[in-house]
C-alpha cells in the first residue's frame, strides 16, 4: 500500500463519516440533551454499526448487497421507517412545553438505538466500498484491506464519540435548553426529509 494510496482512504472516508447526516445529528442531539455519557453510549452504537458496514464491504459482500434489489430494497425501508419515527419523537421533545426526561432511560437503549440507526443506513456500504477503491491497487492483498479498513472503523470511533463530547459541553446544553423546541423542531424535519427520502429509493427501483 502506497502512502498516497492510505492518505486517500482516510481523506474520502474522513469527508464522508463528518459530512452532515442522521447519524451526527442524532449523536450531537443527544449528547445536547442528554449528557454525555449517554452520547458516548449512543454514539458507540453508531461506530458498531458503521463497523459492521466496514466488514460487509471489506469481504466482498457490500457488492453482492448492491447488486441484490430487495435485499437493498429492505433495508432502505427498515432504515426510512426508523428515520421517521427519529423524526416523531423529535417532534414530541420539540411540542413539549418543557424538558421532560427522554422516555428511554436505560443505558443500553441508547446504545441500541445508535446501532439500529447505522446497521439501517444503507449509504453506509456505499460510503465504505467507495472509501476503499480509492486505496486499493489491483496487486495488494487482505493485509492492507484490513489496516485500511481498521483505520476507518477507529476514525468513525473518534468522529462520533468526538460530537458527543462536544455537544454535550456545558454551555451547549445550555443553549439547547433554551432553544430546544427550534432545534428539535429543526432535527424533527431533517429526519423526516432523510427518511422520505429513503423510502422513495426503495419504492423507486
Amino acid at each position: 500500500m502506497t502512502v498516497d494510496g492510505f492518505i486517500a482512504v482516510v481523506i474520502a472516508f474522513f469527508i464522508v463519516t463528518v459530512s452532515p447526516g442522521p447519524a451526527n445529528i442524532a449523536v450531537a442531539t443527544v449528547s445536547m440533551s442528554q449528557g454525555r455519557k449517554r452520547g458516548l453510549l449512543f454514539g458507540f452504537g453508531l461506530s458498531c454499526g458503521l463497523a459492521f458496514w466496514g466488514l460487509v464491504a471489506a469481504t466482498g459482500l457490500g457488492a453482492v448487497l448492491q447488486a441484490s434489489e430487495y435485499a437493498l430494497m429492505a433495508i432502505k425501508l427498515l432504515g426510512g421507517g426508523y428515520l421517521l419515527w427519529l423524526a416523531f419523537q423529535s417532534a414530541r421533545t420539540a411540542a413539549r412545553p418543557a424538558t421532560k426526561p427522554h422516555s428511554m432511560n436505560g443505558s443500553g437503549n441508547w446504545f441500541l438505538r445508535g446501532l439500529i440507526l447505522n446497521l439501517s443506513n444503507p449509504k453506509a456500504v456505499v460510503a465504505w466500498m467507495a472509501a476503499l477503491s480509492m486505496g486499493l491497487g489491483n496487486g495488494e492483498g487482505a493485509m492492507h484491506l484490513v489496516i485500511i479498513t481498521l483505520v476507518c472503523m477507529v476514525l468513525g470511533v473518534i468522529n462520533y464519540t468526538g460530537h458527543a463530547v462536544v455537544f454535550s459541553n456545558t454551555k451547549i446544553m445550555k443553549a439547547y435548553e433554551k432553544a430546544r423546541r427550534l432545534v428539535e423542531g429543526v432535527v424533527s424535519g431533517l429526519f423526516a426529509l432523510a427518511g422520505l427520502g429513503l423510502l422513495k429509493s426503495a419504492l423507486s427501483r
